[in-house]
């Protein structure tokens, strides 16, 4: 039966194994070959780790207990799937957001630093529930133009204020 801690430990053998596969890209300089310590040692011992760890939590056997967790957690998880008349799915807010945080990486270049992250702010206060928007729009230009005079003034760091349609 397939349990969370299952679910959990199969996605952590999926990810070790291709972490042990990417382990061959590294580098190595000449000398290193026939080193006992090199740049793919760490990662190779953490791949072989993980492929353990998860094979061992596969092939436990479950126990009464965590039959009846696994109730629980599977009756949770259908509940978050299940529509609440007046506020939608739970998870639908957290798939907007994610949705607001991918246009944002697509329009942070074009519109600039200012604009788009003052959009992305006001959109995700919209998106948990904010309704009024003068109190919105504040936060967010307020939050974004502290956020880019720090940035910029204080740690050096240079980031385009206005769309590039408008020079920098």
């Amino acid at each position: 039966m397939l349990t969370r801690d299952r679910i959990g430990a199969l996605l952590m053998l999926a990810f070790s194994l291709g972490y042990g596969a990417m382990i061959f890209n590294i580098p190595l300089l000449p000398f290193q070959a026939n080193q006992a310590f090199t740049a793919r040692t760490l990662p190779q011992a953490l791949s072989i780790l993980g492929v353990v760890l998860s094979l061992a939590l596969l092939l436990k056997p479950l126990r009464g207990t965590a039959r009846e967790d696994d109730k629980i957690w599977r009756a949770n998880m259908i509940r978050l799937l299940t529509r609440v008349p007046g506020l939608g799915f739970p998870l639908g807010k957290v798939l907007m957001l994610c949705v607001a945080m991918v246009f944002y990486g697509f329009t942070v270049r074009p519109l600039g630093f200012l604009l788009a992250t003052t959009l992305f702010l006001v959109a995700s206060m919209y998106v948990l529930g904010e309704r009024r928007h003068v109190m919105a729009f504040s936060i967010a230009i307020g939050v974004t133009v502290f956020f880019w005079v720090l940035m910029t003034q204080f740690l050096d760091v240079y980031i385009a204020p206005l769309p590039t349609f408008l020079g920098r």
